[in-house]
């Protein structure tokens, strides 16, 4: 966590502030902190962006995407407890760059990138680098036809949840949305992906696409720890709206006869309905 309607919501919450504005300066904040990983180095980073325009800002499976001019890249991968804001952090010690903008009537001064365990990276890229970046990623979930996740899922036997955390195979799904995906198209988290039928692949598509869309539209899932935040430093809806994640032990919302039980797969937890996902 951030998952993809996290940082889709990152990116919707600054996007319209940033666009057109040029990148002043960059300050690197001092946390007492691990720190995060910055590349190039931070003299050669603050010097390559000064005074360039910030042409669009994208999402990128789980990483923003800031799109300068003359064709270089800045992409922040939030990973486990990063955010990017335009307002107070949650707290101090765990700011890491202030990137600061030239003046705009009633807009933010400046952006951040907030991390509280330090595990997010910072990179500028050049087009080409961009280019082999995307290259490596599978296809956006939110993107994908049906032959796609055929084509996709057929590629593994490991189980249908794993496929799903994979990558390589999908971009931006990650512990929570799986298991509410696999919940919403009555799959068993536990079958393997290349043994799926067409009609519950198609299941698991449609699924995917009201799942993500549905967390993007109430910015997200800010579970217990609190840390997730949206642009603003606001707590996401969504986790309000789970059925299965966290739950074990809780009635089923859709069969309402069973219980939501929790599983281990591949040192993540698992939550589903042993009723409504049966093998």
């Amino acid at each position: 966590m951030p998952e993809l309607p996290e940082v889709e919501t990152m990116v919707r919450g600054i996007r319209g502030h940033l666009i057109g504005r040029r990148i002043q300066t960059t300050r690197f904040c001092r946390c007492p902190r691990k720190p995060i990983q910055i590349s190039p180095v931070r003299k050669e980073f603050c010097k390559a962006i000064r005074n360039r325009r910030i042409l669009d800002v994208q999402r990128l499976a789980k990483r923003v995407v800031v799109a300068l001019d003359q064709s270089r890249f800045i992409v922040i991968e939030p990973r486990m407890t990063g955010l990017l804001l335009i307002a107070e952090p949650p707290t101090q010690d765990h700011r890491r760059i202030q990137w600061n903008l030239e003046p705009a009537h009633g807009q933010p001064s400046s952006f951040e990138f907030w991390d509280r365990r330090g595990l997010g990276t910072v990179r500028l890229l050049t087009n080409q680098e961009m280019l082999q970046l995307r290259d490596r990623l599978g296809p956006d979930p939110l993107e994908m036809t049906t032959t796609d996740w055929k084509r996709q899922l057929g590629r593994t036997k490991r189980s249908i949840k794993n496929a799903l955390l994979d990558q390589n195979l999908v971009v931006g799904i990650g512990n929570i949305y799986a298991s509410e995906i696999l919940h919403l198209a009555r799959i068993s988290p536990e079958a393997p992906a290349s043994s799926l039928s067409s009609g519950r692949i198609i299941r698991i598509a449609n699924a995917s696409v009201r799942i993500l869309k549905d967390a993007i539209r109430y910015e997200g899932s800010t579970l217990g720890d609190g840390t997730y935040r949206n642009a603003l430093s606001r707590e996401g809806h969504y986790q309000n709206k789970h059925c299965v994640y966290q739950k074990e032990g809780n009635r089923c919302p859709t069969c309402k006869r069973s219980c939501i039980r929790r599983i281990v797969q591949a040192q993540r937890s698992t939550f589903f309905c042993p009723r409504c996902q049966r093998r």
